[in-house]
């Protein structure tokens, strides 16, 4: 792609293209609204619970960890599915392994939560 000036018109169409890759996400995407569910549910608890600054700060690193996470394994699964449509087991290997960093970020963010939200229980 040739690189040309920069623009004020270039870099809207740069949000535009990005906006419209997280529209298909949540539109090819059923983990998306999994994930959307959670997020509503984890910030709901915090205007509920009345959580500090700090608190609401790690919730918000570690559901953006999640949500960047869980795009980027399906990105991995696009383009390997584009590159091998065949199952091959390196392929299957590096799909399992981009699925598993995202189960990585979602335990750290549930375990994240749970210090945030127990102690607001007692």
């Amino acid at each position: 792609m040739k690189q040309g000036t920069i623009s004020f018109r270039s870099r809207l169409n740069s949000f535009g293209f990005a906006a419209r890759g997280i529209l298909k996400f949540f539109q090819q995407e059923p983990n998306a609204w999994i994930h959307l569910v959670a997020t509503i549910a984890v910030f709901t608890s915090s205007v509920y619970f009345g959580i500090s600054g700090f608190e609401l700060l790690a919730l918000i690193i570690v559901t953006g960890f999640v949500w960047v996470a869980e795009m980027f394994n399906t990105v991995i699964e696009r383009v390997m599915d584009f590159i091998s449509p065949a199952y091959h087991t390196q392929v299957a290997f590096i799909k399992d392994l981009a699925a598993g960093a995202v189960l990585v970020s979602a335990i750290i963010a549930a375990i994240t939560g749970l210090i945030v939200f127990i102690p607001k229980f007692f």
